[in-house]
Protein backbone atom coordinates (compact mmCIF):
# COMPACT_ATOMS: atom_id res chain seq x y z
CA UNK A 1 0.00 0.00 0.00
CA UNK A 2 1.21 3.35 -0.87
CA UNK A 3 2.43 5.53 1.99
CA UNK A 4 0.33 8.45 2.16
CA UNK A 5 2.00 12.09 1.30
CA UNK A 6 3.02 14.15 4.25
CA UNK A 7 0.66 17.45 4.18
CA UNK A 8 1.07 20.90 5.19
CA UNK A 9 -1.48 20.03 8.09
CA UNK A 10 0.54 17.64 9.37
CA UNK A 11 3.73 19.77 9.80
CA UNK A 12 1.62 22.43 11.31
CA UNK A 13 0.53 20.36 13.95
CA UNK A 14 4.05 19.20 14.39
CA UNK A 15 5.03 22.70 15.02
CA UNK A 16 2.19 23.44 17.99
CA UNK A 17 3.53 20.46 19.84
CA UNK A 18 5.07 22.94 22.30
CA UNK A 19 2.30 25.43 22.13
CA UNK A 20 0.21 25.73 25.33
CA UNK A 21 -3.11 24.51 25.02
CA UNK A 22 -6.22 26.73 24.06
CA UNK A 23 -8.46 27.78 27.10
CA UNK A 24 -11.97 29.20 27.81
CA UNK A 25 -12.48 32.57 29.72
CA UNK A 26 -15.66 32.76 31.49
CA UNK A 27 -16.04 36.15 33.05
CA UNK A 28 -16.30 36.25 36.58
CA UNK A 29 -17.63 39.18 38.74
CA UNK A 30 -15.52 41.19 40.67
CA UNK A 31 -16.97 40.56 44.08
CA UNK A 32 -18.96 37.68 45.17
CA UNK A 33 -21.20 36.77 48.38
CA UNK A 34 -19.19 38.03 51.50
CA UNK A 35 -16.67 39.31 49.81
CA UNK A 36 -15.39 43.24 50.58
CA UNK A 37 -16.09 45.49 48.12
CA UNK A 38 -13.75 48.63 46.60
CA UNK A 39 -15.02 50.18 43.42
CA UNK A 40 -11.58 51.48 43.42
CA UNK A 41 -10.89 50.29 39.61
CA UNK A 42 -13.78 52.35 38.27
CA UNK A 43 -12.51 55.62 36.20
CA UNK A 44 -14.89 58.04 37.80
CA UNK A 45 -13.38 61.55 35.79
CA UNK A 46 -14.63 64.99 37.58
CA UNK A 47 -17.93 66.39 36.86
CA UNK A 48 -17.90 69.15 34.21
CA UNK A 49 -14.54 67.41 32.05
CA UNK A 50 -16.13 66.02 29.18
CA UNK A 51 -16.82 68.30 25.62
CA UNK A 52 -20.19 68.41 24.60
CA UNK A 53 -20.07 68.06 20.69
CA UNK A 54 -22.23 70.26 18.45
CA UNK A 55 -25.32 68.26 17.90
CA UNK A 56 -25.01 67.75 14.47
CA UNK A 57 -21.66 66.59 14.63
CA UNK A 58 -20.11 63.76 12.69
CA UNK A 59 -20.55 60.12 14.72
CA UNK A 60 -16.97 59.58 14.93
CA UNK A 61 -16.77 62.65 17.29
CA UNK A 62 -18.38 61.36 19.73
CA UNK A 63 -15.92 58.93 20.15
CA UNK A 64 -14.34 59.79 22.93
CA UNK A 65 -18.00 60.17 25.00
CA UNK A 66 -18.14 56.59 24.66
CA UNK A 67 -14.67 55.90 26.73
CA UNK A 68 -15.54 58.92 29.08
CA UNK A 69 -18.18 59.10 31.81
CA UNK A 70 -20.57 62.78 31.15
CA UNK A 71 -21.25 64.26 34.30
CA UNK A 72 -22.58 67.57 35.49
CA UNK A 73 -23.27 67.28 39.52
CA UNK A 74 -19.61 67.39 41.78
CA UNK A 75 -19.27 66.25 44.98
CA UNK A 76 -19.84 69.84 45.92
CA UNK A 77 -23.60 69.43 44.86
CA UNK A 78 -22.75 72.15 42.16
CA UNK A 79 -23.54 71.50 38.43
CA UNK A 80 -20.47 71.99 35.66
CA UNK A 81 -19.72 71.59 32.33
CA UNK A 82 -20.32 72.26 29.13
CA UNK A 83 -23.32 69.58 29.60
CA UNK A 84 -25.23 71.57 32.23
CA UNK A 85 -28.91 71.82 31.15
CA UNK A 86 -29.09 75.03 33.63
CA UNK A 87 -32.62 73.95 34.40
CA UNK A 88 -35.15 76.06 36.65
CA UNK A 89 -35.32 74.88 40.22
CA UNK A 90 -38.83 74.74 39.49
CA UNK A 91 -38.24 72.04 37.23
CA UNK A 92 -36.27 70.42 39.41
CA UNK A 93 -38.48 70.31 42.02
CA UNK A 94 -40.92 68.68 39.81
CA UNK A 95 -38.30 65.97 38.58
CA UNK A 96 -37.22 65.55 42.31
CA UNK A 97 -41.31 64.78 42.95
CA UNK A 98 -41.09 62.39 39.91
CA UNK A 99 -38.54 60.33 41.81
CA UNK A 100 -40.18 60.59 45.18
CA UNK A 101 -43.39 59.40 43.46
CA UNK A 102 -41.55 55.91 41.66
CA UNK A 103 -39.81 55.53 45.40
CA UNK A 104 -43.00 55.20 47.12
CA UNK A 105 -45.14 53.44 44.35
CA UNK A 106 -42.26 50.90 44.74
CA UNK A 107 -42.36 50.40 48.11
CA UNK A 108 -45.73 50.07 48.18
CA UNK A 109 -46.12 47.70 45.48
CA UNK A 110 -43.12 45.47 46.96
CA UNK A 111 -45.11 45.30 50.23
CA UNK A 112 -48.45 44.35 48.01
CA UNK A 113 -46.49 41.45 46.49
CA UNK A 114 -44.95 40.19 50.13
CA UNK A 115 -48.54 40.06 51.09
CA UNK A 116 -49.91 37.80 48.16
CA UNK A 117 -51.75 40.57 46.09
CA UNK A 118 -50.03 40.34 43.12
CA UNK A 119 -47.62 37.59 41.74
CA UNK A 120 -44.73 39.67 40.77
CA UNK A 121 -43.17 43.16 41.03
CA UNK A 122 -40.21 44.80 39.95
CA UNK A 123 -38.62 48.11 41.07
CA UNK A 124 -36.15 50.71 39.85
CA UNK A 125 -34.51 51.80 43.20
CA UNK A 126 -31.65 53.55 42.00
CA UNK A 127 -32.37 54.09 38.63
CA UNK A 128 -34.86 56.53 38.98
CA UNK A 129 -32.71 59.31 36.47
CA UNK A 130 -32.28 56.72 33.73
CA UNK A 131 -36.14 57.22 33.01
CA UNK A 132 -37.59 59.93 34.70
CA UNK A 133 -34.87 62.56 33.77
CA UNK A 134 -34.88 61.46 30.36
CA UNK A 135 -38.40 60.95 29.78
CA UNK A 136 -38.31 64.54 31.21
CA UNK A 137 -36.12 65.75 27.93
CA UNK A 138 -37.93 64.22 25.48
CA UNK A 139 -41.55 65.85 23.87
CA UNK A 140 -44.93 64.61 25.76
CA UNK A 141 -45.98 62.94 22.28
CA UNK A 142 -42.78 61.40 21.44
CA UNK A 143 -42.77 57.71 21.40
CA UNK A 144 -41.68 55.69 24.21
CA UNK A 145 -40.53 51.59 23.61
CA UNK A 146 -39.97 50.72 27.34
CA UNK A 147 -38.80 47.42 28.69
CA UNK A 148 -39.73 46.99 32.34
CA UNK A 149 -38.01 49.23 34.62
CA UNK A 150 -39.46 52.18 33.33
CA UNK A 151 -42.11 53.09 35.50
CA UNK A 152 -41.10 56.53 36.06
CA UNK A 153 -42.34 57.30 32.53
CA UNK A 154 -45.41 56.82 32.80
CA UNK A 155 -45.72 58.65 36.32
CA UNK A 156 -43.49 61.21 34.64
CA UNK A 157 -46.62 61.68 31.92
CA UNK A 158 -49.52 61.85 33.94
CA UNK A 159 -50.43 58.03 33.81
CA UNK A 160 -53.10 57.51 36.43
CA UNK A 161 -51.51 55.65 39.15
CA UNK A 162 -54.76 53.30 40.38
CA UNK A 163 -54.73 52.63 36.62
CA UNK A 164 -51.05 51.29 36.94
CA UNK A 165 -52.31 49.55 40.11
CA UNK A 166 -54.80 47.73 38.09
CA UNK A 167 -53.06 46.57 35.92
CA UNK A 168 -50.31 45.15 38.40
CA UNK A 169 -52.91 43.32 40.17
CA UNK A 170 -55.00 41.84 37.03
CA UNK A 171 -58.16 43.02 38.19
CA UNK A 172 -61.71 43.70 36.15
CA UNK A 173 -59.85 47.15 36.10
CA UNK A 174 -57.04 46.60 34.41
CA UNK A 175 -57.32 48.41 30.77
CA UNK A 176 -55.01 45.48 29.35
CA UNK A 177 -58.05 43.09 30.38
CA UNK A 178 -55.51 40.81 32.32
CA UNK A 179 -54.12 40.13 29.27
CA UNK A 180 -50.40 41.11 30.10
CA UNK A 181 -48.06 39.98 33.22
CA UNK A 182 -48.13 42.50 36.24
CA UNK A 183 -45.31 45.65 35.43
CA UNK A 184 -46.22 45.28 31.41
CA UNK A 185 -48.14 48.52 31.19
CA UNK A 186 -49.43 50.15 27.63
CA UNK A 187 -50.64 53.75 26.88
CA UNK A 188 -51.49 54.64 23.37
CA UNK A 189 -52.60 57.81 24.89
CA UNK A 190 -49.65 58.81 26.49
CA UNK A 191 -47.65 57.53 23.64
CA UNK A 192 -46.24 54.41 26.11
CA UNK A 193 -45.74 51.25 23.92
CA UNK A 194 -46.83 47.82 25.31
CA UNK A 195 -43.94 46.63 27.57
CA UNK A 196 -42.56 42.91 26.41
CA UNK A 197 -41.22 39.81 28.32
CA UNK A 198 -39.20 38.91 25.38
CA UNK A 199 -35.91 40.86 26.04
CA UNK A 200 -34.85 43.54 23.47
CA UNK A 201 -37.62 43.04 20.94
CA UNK A 202 -38.72 46.47 21.79
CA UNK A 203 -35.17 47.80 19.72
CA UNK A 204 -36.05 47.12 16.10
CA UNK A 205 -39.64 48.17 17.46
CA UNK A 206 -38.64 51.29 18.10
CA UNK A 207 -36.50 51.77 14.78
CA UNK A 208 -39.04 50.65 12.80
CA UNK A 209 -41.35 53.50 14.03
CA UNK A 210 -39.55 56.08 14.05
CA UNK A 211 -38.53 55.18 10.50
CA UNK A 212 -42.62 55.40 10.01
CA UNK A 213 -42.53 59.05 11.31
CA UNK A 214 -39.32 60.11 9.13
CA UNK A 215 -41.29 58.33 5.77
CA UNK A 216 -44.60 60.38 6.98
CA UNK A 217 -42.70 63.87 7.54
CA UNK A 218 -44.19 63.82 10.98
CA UNK A 219 -41.85 65.59 13.96
CA UNK A 220 -41.75 62.65 16.52
CA UNK A 221 -39.20 61.15 17.76
CA UNK A 222 -38.93 57.51 19.34
CA UNK A 223 -37.07 56.45 22.13
CA UNK A 224 -35.93 52.60 23.68
CA UNK A 225 -35.12 51.29 27.01
CA UNK A 226 -33.02 47.97 27.09
CA UNK A 227 -30.98 46.59 29.81
CA UNK A 228 -27.04 45.96 29.42
CA UNK A 229 -27.79 42.10 29.36
CA UNK A 230 -29.94 42.60 26.60
CA UNK A 231 -27.78 44.18 24.30
CA UNK A 232 -26.78 40.67 23.95
CA UNK A 233 -29.61 40.22 21.88
CA UNK A 234 -30.15 39.78 18.55
CA UNK A 235 -33.04 41.94 18.37
CA UNK A 236 -30.31 44.69 19.28
CA UNK A 237 -27.99 44.49 16.97
CA UNK A 238 -30.50 44.91 14.35
CA UNK A 239 -32.21 47.57 15.69
CA UNK A 240 -28.81 49.57 15.48
CA UNK A 241 -27.87 48.33 11.67
CA UNK A 242 -31.74 49.47 10.95
CA UNK A 243 -30.81 52.63 12.86
CA UNK A 244 -27.35 53.16 10.78
CA UNK A 245 -28.32 52.59 7.53
CA UNK A 246 -31.54 54.56 7.57
CA UNK A 247 -30.82 57.37 9.85
CA UNK A 248 -33.74 56.90 11.88
CA UNK A 249 -35.18 59.33 14.38
CA UNK A 250 -34.58 57.32 17.59
CA UNK A 251 -32.77 57.12 20.81
CA UNK A 252 -31.19 53.82 22.00
CA UNK A 253 -30.74 53.56 26.04
CA UNK A 254 -28.70 50.86 27.27
CA UNK A 255 -29.24 50.70 30.77
CA UNK A 256 -25.94 49.76 32.31
CA UNK A 257 -27.27 48.74 35.90
CA UNK A 258 -23.81 46.07 36.67
CA UNK A 259 -26.54 43.12 36.68
CA UNK A 260 -28.97 41.08 34.24
CA UNK A 261 -31.04 38.76 36.15
CA UNK A 262 -28.15 36.87 38.59
CA UNK A 263 -25.21 37.03 35.94
CA UNK A 264 -23.08 40.02 35.75
CA UNK A 265 -22.42 42.89 32.76
CA UNK A 266 -19.24 41.04 31.52
CA UNK A 267 -21.85 38.10 30.06
CA UNK A 268 -22.96 40.97 28.05
CA UNK A 269 -19.44 42.02 27.09
CA UNK A 270 -18.81 44.69 29.88
CA UNK A 271 -15.23 43.52 30.46
CA UNK A 272 -13.83 44.38 26.82
CA UNK A 273 -15.27 47.43 26.30
CA UNK A 274 -18.33 49.64 27.52
CA UNK A 275 -21.62 49.40 25.99
CA UNK A 276 -21.34 53.36 24.36
CA UNK A 277 -18.46 51.91 22.58
CA UNK A 278 -21.24 49.86 20.15
CA UNK A 279 -22.31 52.56 18.73
CA UNK A 280 -19.06 53.24 16.51
CA UNK A 281 -19.12 49.74 15.08
CA UNK A 282 -22.56 50.85 13.73
CA UNK A 283 -21.31 54.67 12.82
CA UNK A 284 -23.60 55.91 14.98
CA UNK A 285 -23.38 58.66 18.01
CA UNK A 286 -22.74 57.16 21.28
CA UNK A 287 -22.64 59.00 24.72
CA UNK A 288 -22.00 57.03 27.86
CA UNK A 289 -23.37 59.20 31.19
CA UNK A 290 -23.26 58.68 34.87
CA UNK A 291 -26.61 57.49 35.08
CA UNK A 292 -27.06 58.60 38.78
CA UNK A 293 -26.81 62.07 38.03
CA UNK A 294 -29.90 63.45 37.06
CA UNK A 295 -28.76 66.52 35.01
CA UNK A 296 -25.93 64.73 33.24
CA UNK A 297 -28.99 61.97 31.88
CA UNK A 298 -31.18 65.12 31.11
CA UNK A 299 -28.68 66.87 28.55
CA UNK A 300 -27.78 63.90 27.54
CA UNK A 301 -31.04 62.75 26.13
CA UNK A 302 -31.67 66.14 25.11
CA UNK A 303 -28.97 66.14 23.16
CA UNK A 304 -29.93 62.77 21.20
CA UNK A 305 -33.38 64.12 20.86
CA UNK A 306 -32.26 67.49 19.18
CA UNK A 307 -30.14 65.64 16.91
CA UNK A 308 -32.63 63.09 16.19
CA UNK A 309 -35.43 65.58 15.42
CA UNK A 310 -32.66 67.45 13.24
CA UNK A 311 -31.95 64.78 10.92
CA UNK A 312 -28.71 64.06 12.77
CA UNK A 313 -29.76 59.92 13.01
CA UNK A 314 -30.02 57.59 15.67
CA UNK A 315 -27.90 57.44 19.43
CA UNK A 316 -26.69 55.29 21.89
CA UNK A 317 -27.07 56.92 25.55
CA UNK A 318 -25.60 54.09 28.43
CA UNK A 319 -26.60 55.15 31.62
CA UNK A 320 -23.51 53.80 33.85
CA UNK A 321 -26.19 52.80 37.04
CA UNK A 322 -26.67 50.20 40.08
CA UNK A 323 -29.06 48.15 40.17
CA UNK A 324 -29.65 48.76 43.65
CA UNK A 325 -32.74 45.90 44.86
CA UNK A 326 -33.25 42.45 43.64
CA UNK A 327 -33.96 41.81 39.99
CA UNK A 328 -37.55 41.24 40.67
CA UNK A 329 -38.88 40.14 43.94
CA UNK A 330 -38.60 36.73 42.29
CA UNK A 331 -35.02 37.10 43.06
CA UNK A 332 -32.30 37.24 45.83
CA UNK A 333 -29.21 39.17 45.14
CA UNK A 334 -27.63 37.82 48.06
CA UNK A 335 -27.18 34.74 46.28
CA UNK A 336 -25.06 36.08 43.69
CA UNK A 337 -23.35 39.52 44.76
CA UNK A 338 -22.11 40.85 47.79
CA UNK A 339 -24.87 43.33 50.24
CA UNK A 340 -21.52 45.79 50.52
CA UNK A 341 -22.16 46.61 46.98
CA UNK A 342 -25.34 49.26 47.23
CA UNK A 343 -23.25 50.85 50.11
CA UNK A 344 -20.47 51.31 48.36
CA UNK A 345 -21.44 52.14 44.70
CA UNK A 346 -19.31 55.49 43.71
CA UNK A 347 -21.93 57.20 41.91
CA UNK A 348 -23.84 57.48 44.87
CA UNK A 349 -28.48 57.88 44.56
CA UNK A 350 -29.98 59.76 42.28
CA UNK A 351 -32.80 60.85 44.66
CA UNK A 352 -30.36 61.94 46.99
CA UNK A 353 -27.90 63.87 44.65
CA UNK A 354 -30.84 65.78 43.31
CA UNK A 355 -32.62 66.61 46.54
CA UNK A 356 -28.96 67.65 47.98
CA UNK A 357 -28.50 70.02 44.47
CA UNK A 358 -31.75 71.58 45.48
CA UNK A 359 -30.64 72.64 48.35
CA UNK A 360 -26.85 73.75 47.23
CA UNK A 361 -28.57 75.77 45.45
CA UNK A 362 -30.53 77.50 48.24
CA UNK A 363 -34.04 76.13 46.92
CA UNK A 364 -34.93 72.81 48.88
CA UNK A 365 -34.58 71.55 52.26
CA UNK A 366 -35.06 68.33 54.10
CA UNK A 367 -38.29 69.53 56.12
CA UNK A 368 -39.88 69.89 52.48
CA UNK A 369 -38.24 67.08 51.56
CA UNK A 370 -39.62 64.66 54.32
CA UNK A 371 -42.89 66.24 53.29
CA UNK A 372 -42.75 65.59 49.94
CA UNK A 373 -42.04 62.08 50.67
CA UNK A 374 -45.18 61.59 53.07
CA UNK A 375 -47.51 63.06 50.74
CA UNK A 376 -46.48 60.76 47.81
CA UNK A 377 -46.74 57.90 50.10
CA UNK A 378 -50.47 58.99 51.28
CA UNK A 379 -50.99 59.12 47.54
CA UNK A 380 -49.79 56.36 46.15
CA UNK A 381 -51.78 54.82 49.53
CA UNK A 382 -55.10 55.90 48.51
CA UNK A 383 -54.45 54.67 44.59
CA UNK A 384 -53.68 51.77 46.13
CA UNK A 385 -56.90 51.34 48.51
CA UNK A 386 -59.06 52.59 45.49
CA UNK A 387 -57.46 49.73 42.92
CA UNK A 388 -57.85 46.68 45.93
CA UNK A 389 -61.85 47.42 45.06
CA UNK A 390 -61.12 45.65 41.84
CA UNK A 391 -59.69 42.90 43.48
CA UNK A 392 -56.31 41.56 43.77
CA UNK A 393 -54.39 38.03 43.05
CA UNK A 394 -56.76 35.19 43.51
CA UNK A 395 -60.00 37.23 44.43
CA UNK A 396 -61.63 36.09 41.23
CA UNK A 397 -62.76 39.74 40.32
CA UNK A 398 -61.33 39.64 36.61
CA UNK A 399 -63.23 41.21 33.26
CA UNK A 400 -65.83 39.42 31.46
CA UNK A 401 -64.66 35.60 29.76
CA UNK A 402 -65.85 36.89 26.58
CA UNK A 403 -63.36 39.69 26.61
CA UNK A 404 -60.66 37.17 25.67
CA UNK A 405 -62.23 36.53 22.07
CA UNK A 406 -62.11 40.75 22.14
CA UNK A 407 -59.86 43.19 20.43
CA UNK A 408 -58.12 41.41 17.66
CA UNK A 409 -60.66 41.84 15.03
CA UNK A 410 -63.34 45.29 14.27
CA UNK A 411 -65.83 42.37 13.41
CA UNK A 412 -65.40 38.81 15.49
CA UNK A 413 -65.09 36.10 12.32
CA UNK A 414 -67.19 32.91 12.96
CA UNK A 415 -65.18 30.89 14.15
CA UNK A 416 -63.75 32.98 16.98
CA UNK A 417 -67.76 33.41 17.56
CA UNK A 418 -68.02 29.76 17.64
CA UNK A 419 -65.50 29.34 20.31
CA UNK A 420 -66.35 32.35 22.03
CA UNK A 421 -70.17 30.83 22.85
CA UNK A 422 -68.47 27.42 22.94
CA UNK A 423 -66.61 28.59 26.06
CA UNK A 424 -69.23 30.00 27.65
CA UNK A 425 -71.65 27.42 27.72
CA UNK A 426 -68.70 25.18 29.09
CA UNK A 427 -68.05 27.21 31.34
CA UNK A 428 -71.53 27.98 32.13
CA UNK A 429 -71.62 23.99 32.97
CA UNK A 430 -68.73 23.85 35.22
CA UNK A 431 -69.84 26.99 37.40
CA UNK A 432 -73.52 26.60 36.88
CA UNK A 433 -73.69 29.94 40.07
CA UNK A 434 -71.40 32.01 37.87
CA UNK A 435 -68.16 33.15 38.97
CA UNK A 436 -67.40 36.95 40.15
CA UNK A 437 -66.30 39.25 37.00
CA UNK A 438 -68.46 37.04 35.18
Amino acid sequence: MAKRPIEAGDQAADNRANQPSLTLHVPEPTYRPGDPVDFAHLEIPDAGNQARPDEQCEAKETLPLCYDLVRVLGDDNKAYGPWDPKLDPEILRTMLGHFAMVRAFDERMFRGQRQGKTSFYMKCTGEEATSISAAMALASDDMIFPSYRQQGILIQRGYPLVDMINQIYSNKGDKLKGRQLPIMYSSRKHSFFSISGNLATQTPQAVGWAMASAIKGDTRIAATWVGEGSTAEGDFHSACTFAAVYNAPVILNVVNNQWAISSFSGFAGAERTTFAARALGYGIAGIRVDGNDPLAVYAAEQWAANRARANGGPTLIEHFTYRAEGHSTSDDPSGYRSAQERDEWPLGDPVTRLKNHLIALGEWDEDRQAAMDLACAEEVKVATKQAEQNGILGHGLHHPFRTMFEDVFEELPWHLKEQSEQAIRERETKFPEGRPGT
